[in-house]
């Protein structure tokens, strides 16, 4: 059965299950970078994942908070776009413990890491595990 794109519980899900994907970040110079990190989502789709402070693309999202994902499973991947955010204070210890609890052993709040959040605004699903392969794109409202 295929996830559809405006399911936020079930892309939620797919994102958790698979645990890792493809941030793309925009650099100074305007050109893209794209990093492969660990990726979890909160209860609201909102994905997290973490990164050295001094990381290319903590700075650029500070400056540049657009940003692309790619999760990838077996036959089925996710595009999403959203603007990423720097977490801080009783957010980043929310978040970060929320992303703990799928990461044990990760550093997202240890002193040098940046724990980051993207709030998604579009989602598409591509399924090849089917046929016809099932696409569908969704704009989620970002409150």
């Amino acid at each position: 059965m295929s996830i559809d794109a405006g399911d936020r519980t079930a892309v939620t899900h797919f994102i958790r299950v698979c645990g890792s994907g493809v941030v793309a970040t925009v650099g100074a110079d305007g050109a893209p970078q794209a990093a492969y990190v660990a990726v979890t989502a909160a209860a609201d789709g909102t994905v997290l994942f973490d990164a050295p402070t001094g990381s290319r693309k903590v700075g650029n999202i500070a400056e540049r908070p657009r940003v692309a994902l790619a999760v990838t499973g077996a036959d089925t991947t996710l595009q999403l776009e959203g603007r990423a955010r720097i977490t801080w204070d009783d957010e980043r210890t929310r978040l970060g413990e929320e992303y703990a609890r799928h990461f044990p052993d990760s550093h997202a709040l240890d002193d040098g890491f940046t724990l980051l959040a993207v709030d998604i605004d579009w989602v598409r699903v591509y399924d090849v595990g089917v046929r016809p392969p099932h696409i569908s794109e969704a704009r989620w409202d970002v409150s």
